[in-house]
């Protein structure tokens, strides 16, 4: 078995409205509590960062999955979407919603139909994906366009 550690160091001040830093091996910056849930909004938040793993690991699979099925992608780019719903003073992280844009010189159906497939076995494949699973929904709204 192959086991790989990942570690981050985080420091807090000041309570709710406080500001915190977060540094992992490529990663520096502040964190804060989002202005939409009435804080100082001061670099990033739990929301954005769970956002952003559940994308970036999306769309490194998604572009793994097409290279090793010799789709010759000419572009791709994406979107994404997270949902958090706040009921009764409870924050919860709903829905995220992947939104890939993929650029390809030839597009017939059968190619679009690989496209898809790939596509949705990216998100079922994702390590971040899957941890998430149960708990918050994933949805995929997949643009392929013919260059």
């Amino acid at each position: 078995m192959v086991q790989h550690l990942f570690t981050m160091n985080l420091n807090w001040s000041e309570g709710r409205s406080g500001t915190g830093n977060i540094v992992a091996n490529n990663l520096n910056t502040k964190i804060s509590i989002p202005r939409e849930m009435n804080g100082p909004g001061i670099g990033t938040n739990p929301d954005e960062m769970l956002l952003g793993a559940a994308a970036t690991c999306y769309l490194i699979t998604l572009a793994t999955l097409l290279e090793n099925s010799k789709i010759a992608v000419l572009d791709l780019s994406m979107q994404a979407e997270g949902f958090v719903d706040v009921t009764n003073g409870v924050f919860t992280y709903e829905k995220i919603v992947h939104k890939p844009r993929i650029v390809v010189q030839n597009l017939s159906e059968r190619e679009q139909k690989r496209i898809d497939r790939l596509a949705e076995k990216a998100e079922q494949t994702c390590m971040i994906s899957k941890a998430l699973k149960g708990n918050v929904l994933i949805t995929c709204d997949v643009q392929i366009i013919q260059e």
